[in-house]
């Protein structure tokens, strides 16, 4: 009889053989590498804005995060506090960042080695007896070819966009507020004024009906001065209407229904919010890290640099190491064999050998997808210098408007000081003084319109500028998308 012991290290040597074979070709195959390098993105940008509105005096900075301040308005403060805390969109986004950061972490864990408990039936062949297995298998695949560093890429990508995604809905969100509110407020000035105008064309009617009484005047004067009184009682009635429409909208950017709004400042007319002196400095290489369509097409790009990795990964062996320990229990058949615990460690090779090619054009899709990546970042820059260009030269604009409108206001307003003079010398009549009144009058809804039209344009210039977003940088030392190669 043969020595138990001698049997043994037989054994041993013969299961160490191929083991220490699989070890020696992982370590070979360690040192194979793809080169998946990021492609270099064009940073180049003007060096200043186009728009001569660069030129314009030092003044008030607002910063990209809190630039709503500039109007020292402290109901529009609480508003966008407001906002930000109950807004629907801004926590769906804030659901979806969690998401991606739950699905980046299991990312982290696929070339990890796993452990799995199984208690499955099973049959041997011919039928005759059956068992009950039970014990642990592992497999850990090996990250090889750039596929781990390829995978991690995708799920940063997708992390890093949902991350701006969640701040560009602040920047979003924080611009619909400050936008509502300013026409809530243009509203107010406006019905105010609307209802002035009533007044003064009731006085009109009823002046050229008394005139058409004592044989001084004509019914055409009566009609016109009637017509002109039914049209600004229905400008009064639509401005009316565009209070209720911005308190609603308010409404559901604050996450409630207008009924529900219990912001007793808003019923309460209020001066519509001034803007001081504002010199934007910006600038467009700023744009880079502030405009979320430019993060997210560098994201993008981050993205089809992973899919590129995997799917040339794919054209190369996939090698993993099992390992097993069952334990096995006769329940029909031949029950007299004890049960035995069996382990087992043995390499797993998947090796591509002929697809027609599918795995080669999916690798050509994926370079071509990231080669479009690459150009349609740099139509995001592109098109984010003009637009922001664009919203500074529009600010600019509304700024000597705004001056415009002032001048006309003081005018009109000496005016019609004059003509309420000259009547209460007896220099002039009624009729003299309403129409100086209603040419003040328009000269104020002209200065409300401009007041209004340079807020949104504020408004406009700082949501083309994008905000604070967060910084992004893939893990495991790659080159963020974010950042020119090195």
């Amino acid at each position: 009889m043969a020595d138990p012991l001698i049997g043994s290290g037989e054994r041993a040597r013969r299961y160490a053989t191929p083991l220490a074979m699989v070890f020696a070709g992982t370590l070979l195959l360690g040192g194979c590498h793809v080169d998946n390098r990021l492609p270099d993105l064009p940073r180049d940008t003007p060096s200043s804005w186009h728009s001569a509105a660069t030129a314009a005096p030092a003044g008030l900075q607002p910063d990209l995060e809190h630039w709503w301040r500039a109007f020292a308005d402290p109901t529009l403060d609480g508003l966008v506090e407001r906002a930000l805390r109950e807004n629907l969109n801004v926590k769906i986004a804030g659901e979806r960042l969690r998401a991606a950061r739950a699905l980046h972490h299991r990312s982290r864990s696929e070339f990890w080695p796993n452990l799995n408990f199984r208690v499955y039936p099973e049959t041997a062949p011919g039928g005759q007896t059956g068992y009950i297995e039970m014990g642990f298998d592992s497999t850990w695949e090996l990250d090889l070819f750039g596929r781990g560093e390829s995978s991690r890429r995708t799920t940063r990508a997708d992390l890093d966009t949902a991350a701006i995604d969640e701040a560009a809905a602040r920047v979003s969100l924080v611009a619909e507020v400050v936008r509502e509110y300013v026409e809530l407020r243009a509203a107010q000035a406006r019905v105010g004024v609307l209802g002035d105008v009533v007044r003064t064309r009731q006085t009109q009617a009823a002046v050229t009906q008394a005139r058409l009484r004592s044989r001084l005047g004509a019914q055409n004067d009566v009609d016109r001065a009637n017509a002109d009184l039914a049209q600004a009682q229905a400008d009064a009635a639509d401005g009316k209407a565009t209070l209720a429409q911005t308190r609603q909208a308010l409404a559901v950017l604050l996450g409630t229904f207008a009924q529900d709004l219990a912001e007793p400042a808003l019923d309460e007319a209020a001066a519509q919010p001034v803007l001081p002196v504002i010199a934007v400095r910006e600038t467009p290489a700023d744009l880079l890290r502030t405009r979320p369509e430019i993060r997210r097409a560098e994201e993008a790009v981050l993205r089809a640099a992973g899919e590129l990795g995997i799917a040339r990964a794919d054209l190369y062996p996939r090698f993993s190491i099992v390992g097993t320990l069952i334990s096995s229990t006769a329940l029909t058949g031949d029950l007299d064999h004890p049960n035995k615990a069996i382990p087992l460690i043995a390499p797993s090779v998947t090796i591509p050998i002929f697809d027609w090619g599918a795995r080669r054009d999916v690798v050509n899709a994926r370079e071509a997808a990231l080669s479009a990546a690459v150009l349609a970042y740099r139509e995001a820059v592109l098109e984010g210098v003009a637009e922001a260009d664009t919203a500074l030269a529009l600010f600019a604009a509304k700024t000597q408007a705004l001056a415009g409108s002032a001048i006309e206001l003081a005018s009109a307003g000496k005016a019609a000081g004059s003509a309420a003079t000259l009547r209460r010398i007896g220099l002039g009549d009624d009729l003299d003084a309403a129409n100086a009144t209603l040419t003040l009058a328009e000269s104020r809804m002209r200065q409300s319109a401009a007041l209004r039209e340079r807020a949104l344009s504020y408004v406009g210039l700082y949501k083309s500028l994008g905000g604070a977003l967060p910084a992004t940088r893939p893990e495991g030392g790659a080159q963020p998308a974010s950042e020119p190669a090195k």
